[in-house]
């Protein structure tokens, strides 16, 4: 697993040289673009307590769970008092917390949440904002970007469980999720413009990727708000689910996803999230070389022997991530 995943930045850098080659190739025809750097089984308890080492943090709290969810961490949103509001410490938690996450190689599936009933993430902290200085809020912002980014990158597949509320930096957090999934009582937006700015971590080039241009302009102009329904029908999010009495739907439907996730080859989940992430930013030709780099670091591993013939032995595949 260590040479493999130890390999995973080399493979970004053959990626990045296959995409380079291709690009070299293509640029010399009109309307290419260069490549873009960057980057109901079992379920737990329905209560607010999940598997062993658990590390509860005063606004974030990190579960690693087990048994039969081993392989998949919640990072729980935890500021009651400010409708898990981002603010300077939750940033720091999130960024140490990603950082920890991307070099574990037991990590299959994260899923980001809150802890809070009823809301997701309001946004950025705006009464700890009205007391910076404009050079801090210029800092700031440029911090949630960053961590939003380092999200985004992890390796492993990331799901976002919405069972409420999330405006503006906190849909920004979810938009950088692979897959999200929300209640229909949910409500979400980019409302930044409301006050006069506009999204900062993400939102404008997030948003038109995952729903369209025009659309995403329409909502970030009107700052309009939608629900889970209109969330679902509009390509916001994946899933949308009706919520129940324990207030924490949409979390029990991203679970269930994750445990999808769990059976599957370790290193050709991280390599096939690569090869999409990197293939989106690029033109066909450009995305295909990317799709053979990344193939490529597939053909050698253990893993792939172990699931040819536990398919020839008609029997579940034991991967080691090897």
């Amino acid at each position: 697993m260590a040479a493999a995943l130890g390999g995973l930045g080399l493979l970004q850098g053959r990626v990045r040289l296959a995409a380079a080659a291709a690009a070299t190739s293509s640029l010399s025809r009109p309307g290419r673009r260069a490549l873009v750097r960057g980057g109901a089984a079992a379920l737990p308890s329905a209560g607010r307590s999940y598997g062993s080492e658990a590390k509860e943090e005063e606004e974030l709290r990190v579960r690693y769970l087990d048994d039969e969810h081993k392989g998949i961490v919640v990072l729980g949103l935890n500021r009651s008092h400010a409708k898990n509001a981002l603010n300077k410490n939750l940033l720091k938690m999130m960024s140490k917390a990603v950082d920890a996450l991307k070099s574990d190689k037991k990590v299959r599936t994260v899923i980001f949440r809150s802890e809070v009933p009823g809301i997701f993430c309001a946004g950025a902290d705006l009464k700890e904002r009205a007391k910076m200085h404009s050079s801090e809020v210029s800092s700031f912002v440029s911090k949630a970007r960053a961590t939003i980014n380092e999200m985004a990158n992890l390796p492993v597949p990331t799901i976002a469980a919405i069972d409420g509320t999330a405006l503006g930096g906190g849909l920004e957090l979810a938009l950088a999720c692979d897959i999200r999934v929300a209640a229909s009582s949910a409500k979400m937006g980019l409302v930044e413009t409301k006050l006069a700015i506009i999204p900062g971590a993400g939102g404008t080039q997030r948003l038109p990727r995952t729903i369209g241009v025009s659309l995403a302009k329409e909502l970030i102009f009107s700052a309009r708000v939608v629900d889970g329904e209109e969330a679902k029908s509009i390509g916001l999010i994946s899933h949308v689910v009706e919520q129940n009495e324990a207030g924490d739907a949409a979390y029990r439907r991203a679970l269930a996803l994750a445990r999808e996730f769990l059976p599957q080859g370790p290193l050709a989940m991280r390599v096939a999230k690569l090869a999409i992430n990197q293939g989106m930013e690029v033109d066909l030709v450009t995305g295909l070389a990317i799709e053979e780099a990344c193939y490529a670091q597939t053909i050698p591993t253990k893993d792939r022997i172990e699931g040819l013939l536990a398919f020839k032995e008609k029997r579940p595949p034991r991967y080691k991530g090897e």
